[in-house]
């Protein structure tokens, strides 16, 4: 059924704006409207769904573009819910794969679970948030309820799915149980009566599919609010754990610091974008003051020292920036880097920097190798077929990392 009528107002008008800022989808925006103009009229909050699966024990900055919409949409007054996925993770999320997802255990859901929710409290307002395990309402569907949800259905449109039909094609297996986790994230949609559901891009498909099971179930259809996904350090890929290009949010001050430093000029903007809490306005001053002549570096290090406040503390933003100012303007090297250890000298220096964690593939190696940001004993190194004899040295790449690497013969 169609949202009740009601007014858009002005104030509807600037709920919209704050709910689209820095989104790449939101679907349908003229059925948001509708019900943001209802929740006003009425003084009833919408209901906005967030489901996170606890596939690794740490949430980064790549999370957290959502759960910044998600604290935006809290402050404008509406329910949110953080929905933590502990039966959904025992499926394995197939977006995005070219391979079965393996699915994980339940002894690792739960040990993930533990710091899911108090990590998302420290971008959302715990008092104002409502959490919820899909297990509550998965579990007690049993074999009946299963079949009965996959009936409501088709394949022809779960063969829509582009990463199914890219595997289907090529020939790669797909399990039966993979059609299963659209099915539930979207039955997640029906069992809290969703009227919003946030994701990335590469979650629209679910997305889509808990609007048409709403339907099914005789629900106001949920809108749909898509967000980029964030590049990590390295600039390429999206940020993740496996990649070695995130930040973590528990990470160390100085370390987070030095991480969001490395990034480039013209990702900051994109970083401001989705994870700065500064109005489009002051970005759009900024950038405006760069183009005239302001350092980039000196915008940088507001964007660090915001996002480090907001996980340690202002007095931790301020001692961080001293000591990258102290590392890298005045020459010091780190007092704490990683002792490694390989052997099979000698070593070429490609390999050394993939064994010893400093970047994430040889073909990573090569670019920095090629683009001046390598040193070995403060060194720069050019040629990328060298090779480092026994004994210890001081390998640096780009501007933040460091390790201390011993090679035996």
């Amino acid at each position: 059924m169609p949202p009740t009528e009601a007014p858009i107002t002005p104030q509807v008008e600037a709920d919209l704006l704050v709910t689209k800022r820095g989104c790449s989808e939101l679907l349908v925006e003229s059925e948001f409207a509708k019900k943001l103009a209802r929740s006003h009229a009425t003084g009833t909050p919408l209901r906005i769904k967030l489901g996170l699966d606890p596939t690794a024990p740490d949430i980064h900055l790549g999370h957290t573009v959502v759960l910044n919409k998600m604290r935006q949409l809290q402050d404008l007054g509406h329910t949110v819910i953080f929905l933590i996925g502990d039966f959904t993770s025992t499926i394995g999320d197939p977006s995005g794969r070219n391979t079965t997802r393996p699915p994980l255990t339940v002894e690792q859901i739960q040990e993930n679970a533990k710091t899911y929710y108090a990590q998302a409290s420290m971008v959302l307002d715990p008092a104002k948030t409502e959490i919820r395990y899909n297990s509550e309402w998965c579990d007690p569907l049993g074999a009946r309820g299963m079949i009965q949800l996959a009936s409501r259905y088709t394949v022809a449109r779960m063969m829509e799915r582009e990463d199914f039909t890219k595997r289907f094609k090529g020939g790669i297996p797909i399990s039966v149980h993979e059609f299963l986790y659209p099915l539930l994230q979207g039955y997640d949609s029906v069992a809290l009566k969703a009227d919003l559901e946030l994701g990335g891009t590469d979650q629209k498909f679910n997305l889509l599919v808990g609007r048409e099971l709403q339907k099914e179930y005789g629900q106001e259809p949920q809108c749909i609010l898509t967000m980029p996904l964030l590049e990590g350090t390295d600039g390429v890929e999206k940020m993740s754990k496996s990649k070695g290009n995130y930040i973590g949010i528990t990470e160390a001050p100085d370390s987070m610091f030095g991480k969001l430093m490395s990034i480039s000029d013209t990702l900051m903007w994109k970083y401001f974008e989705l994870l700065s809490f500064r109005s489009m306005g002051d970005i759009a001053l900024l950038q405006k003051q760069v183009k005239e002549g302001m350092n980039p570096r000196d915008t940088k290090v507001l964007l660090c020292q915001e996002i480090v406040e907001r996980f340690h503390s202002r007095q931790a933003a301020q001692q961080a920036l001293a000591t990258f100012e102290a590392r890298f303007r005045d020459g010091a090297m780190p007092e704490d880097m990683p002792e490694i250890q390989l052997g099979a000298a000698p070593l070429g220096i490609l390999k050394v920097l993939r064994e010893a964690g400093l970047v994430a593939s040889g073909a990573e190696a090569q670019r920095n190798v090629e683009q001046g940001g390598v040193r070995v004993d403060s060194n720069r190194i050019e040629d990328k077929s060298i090779q480092l004899s026994a004994g210890t040295y001081v390998v640096q790449v780009g501007k933040r990392k460091f390790a201390r690497v011993t090679l035996t013969g």
